[in-house]
């Protein structure tokens, strides 16, 4: 199919990709604005559709419906833009699920060109836009606890990934020279495991974060201080602190969950490129590898720094934007690989038999 890339059929679901990051970025607006429990019920947001509640009507609205009451209080009251970020939110993920279902009947219709498989995945991409939905009213009625916030943004990246999975699949069907789908069998048996574990060490530290960052309404994020080197890189001034309460805990399994998970990324990416220099094709995957490895080095700083510039009960939250986004960024660069390591054995597997 020799067509512009935004004529092609597989645009959609890569349209769709670009939507569902920007939902989680929306959503990581919302934790850094304090926001999450500014529409306390759902679906409807203080018992109405729209976003403009004046305090006086926040404050009726929990008088009369004291089963919302917010964790902070009585008196919490949220501003047009903390109810707004959640509203569109929200809105967000109503509005796709028109796309979502165009992408199905447009998958079913192409089937005799994509196959089968398109049709499953743009049906799962509809059923887990459904379950992240119903995980978003489970984030509000229980009040925005950490474990709700953790899942919630692991079926974001769930979802993201199933659609990155259909526009790689559409595009090997529509042609796509890719060298790395001549890959030989024996840098597969080699390193798929490996490349597959790399998504997973990722994975595990973007949802170990999620935990960090909601736990105590963030209240953690200052276990180990603030500042230069008595916040970062030591904890409370110590490089092996005292485990004296949970803030420090959860900060320190943060921590070394990162060095963990970033001496696996270095130790295969040095694997993978000593493969890569007996066959050439693999070379995308070197790719793959290093830019995972450098997004990890990127977001340790970006994390460091959150700390380091940070005062006392004053944080640059931007920066924990930041953190999220590259994170979220990492994890698919290093599921993509993940994908096409199976589409190019499958691949290489049928040019053989052919």
């Amino acid at each position: 199919m020799d067509r512009v890339w935004w004529a092609r059929p597989s645009a959609f679901p890569l349209a769709l990709l670009v939507i569902s990051l920007l939902i989680i970025v929306v959503g990581g607006t919302i934790r850094i604005n304090d926001a999450g429990e500014s529409c306390p019920d759902w679906p409807k947001c203080f018992d109405t559709w729209t976003f403009d509640v004046s305090e006086q009507d926040q404050q009726q609205f929990w008088e009369d419906n004291p089963e919302h009451e917010d964790s902070r209080g009585p008196d919490q009251r949220y501003t047009t833009f903390q109810i707004f970020t959640e509203w569109f939110h929200r809105l967000l993920v109503a509005v796709v699920a028109v796309p979502i279902l165009l992408n199905f009947l447009m998958a079913n219709k192409l089937k005799q060109e994509y196959g089968d498989r398109t049709v499953k995945v743009s049906l799962l991409a509809g059923v887990l836009l459904i379950a992240q939905a119903l995980v978003g009213a489970v984030t509000v009625v229980f009040d925005n606890v950490d474990w709700s916030v953790a899942l919630h943004l692991s079926l974001a990246c769930i979802w993201a990934s199933t659609l990155l999975y259909q526009y790689l699949w559409m595009r090997i069907c529509e042609g796509a020279d890719w060298s790395l789908l001549k890959t030989s069998q024996d840098f597969f048996h080699a390193h798929a495991k490996r490349i597959d574990s790399m998504a997973a060490a990722i994975f595990v530290l973007l949802i170990l974060g999620a935990w960090v960052a909601s736990t105590a309404g963030g209240q953690y994020n200052q276990g180990c201080s603030v500042g230069f080197p008595t916040g970062w890189p030591k904890c409370n001034g110590n490089v092996l602190p005292s485990i004296d309460g949970p803030g420090v805990m959860i900060q320190m399994i943060h921590r070394i969950g990162a060095l963990v998970v970033g001496i696996l990324l270095i130790l295969s990416t040095a694997k993978i490129t000593e493969s890569v220099r007996q066959d050439k094709n693999a070379s995308g995957f070197k790719i793959f590898a290093s830019i995972t490895t450098g997004f990890w080095g990127l977001n340790l700083l970006v994390g460091a720094s959150y700390i380091i510039l940070a005062k006392l009960e004053e944080f640059p939250e931007w920066l924990s934007l930041v953190h999220l986004v590259v994170g979220v960024v990492s994890v698919l660069i290093a599921i993509c690989a993940s994908i096409l390591v199976r589409f190019s054995k499958q691949v290489s597997i049928d040019s053989s038999e052919e």
